[in-house]
């Protein structure tokens, strides 16, 4: 067991050393929660801690930059790692125990299995990175059979991940209970994002741009307009001076494409401001 020199909170870089701490907590009768994250922590994060906090007697936090989940061209490289922080963060709250490993302790030489969770991870995340949801799915799989916690906690914003997290864990009779924790926002609206530090003043202007497009779908729906043809015409004119990736509407749950809206469903786009790319959605109807 280690200690960072910043906090008391555990640390631990082995797999083995970690499982091993999980399994003697549940066997004494304690309950353990897992937040998956690739670290530089903000408060999106912390929400999911303060709900498996809330829940669970223990709380795991993996900090784990994960490169099978990024394409060529993406910023694995520039990825933010401060990890020293993120402990600090983490002790504040209550955490237990940080699970930091290496990339050679997640992927040994000659690593060849990953976990393809079929049609829900083809479309739009899925079709602008191709191999992004494999990787995702390849290393959630591999944390909770390190960390084989009672619940593990996602955020929303991520909304697609958890329709993949969610059939990986339903197809591979995993046990462990998935919690999904709303979107947090900045006070300008701009979904809290480990990426938003790459922005500009300018470009986060236009970040925020990706809210008030899908609060102007909203607004258009309450207003009576049903059909998604015209809600995301008027949306691309928004977005006008990003650059559009995708623009879903889809039956809150799932990712089948809807024409009309005639109950929850979720609004859902991908958009590059300058050479960051950010996410987000919103429930409407």
């Amino acid at each position: 067991m280690a200690r960072s020199s910043a906090s008391n909170i555990r640390l631990e870089s082995s797999a083995a050393e970690t499982y091993a701490a999980v399994r003697a907590a549940q066997l004494a009768g304690e309950s353990v929660g897992l937040v998956p994250t690739m670290g530089a922590l903000h408060e999106g994060h912390l929400s999911l801690v303060d709900a498996s906090l809330a829940e669970c007697d223990r709380t795991v936090v993996s900090v784990f930059v994960n490169p099978t989940q990024f394409g060529p061209g993406e910023d694995l490289a520039s990825y933010p790692l401060v990890l020293e922080q993120d402990l600090r963060l983490l002790e504040e709250r209550g955490c237990w125990l940080v699970f930091a490993p290496q990339a050679g302790e997640m992927y040994k030489p000659g690593h060849g299995t990953y976990v393809d969770v079929g049609s829900v991870a083809t479309l739009y995340e899925g079709a602008c990175r191709p191999t992004h949801f494999r990787g995702v799915a390849t290393v959630v799989l591999k944390l909770l059979q390190i960390i084989p916690a009672d619940r593990a906690y996602f955020g929303r914003k991520d909304y697609q991940q958890t329709l993949v997290i969610r059939k990986m864990v339903s197809d591979l009779n995993l046990p462990v209970e998935v919690r999904v924790s709303p979107i947090v926002r900045e006070a300008d609206g701009l979904a809290m994002s480990s990426r938003n530090a790459y922005l500009s003043e300018s470009e986060r202007q236009q970040g925020c741009l990706l809210w008030q497009s899908l609060k102007l779908a909203e607004k258009m729906y309450s207003e009576g307009e049903t059909e998604v043809a015209a809600i995301t015409k008027a949306m691309k004119e928004r977005l006008a001076s990003t650059e559009v990736e995708y623009i879903a509407f889809a039956a809150e749950g799932t990712m089948d494409e809807v024409t009309s809206i005639e109950g929850p469903t979720v609004v859902a786009l991908a958009a590059r401001v300058g050479k960051t790319r950010l996410i987000d959605n919103h429930t409407i109807g």
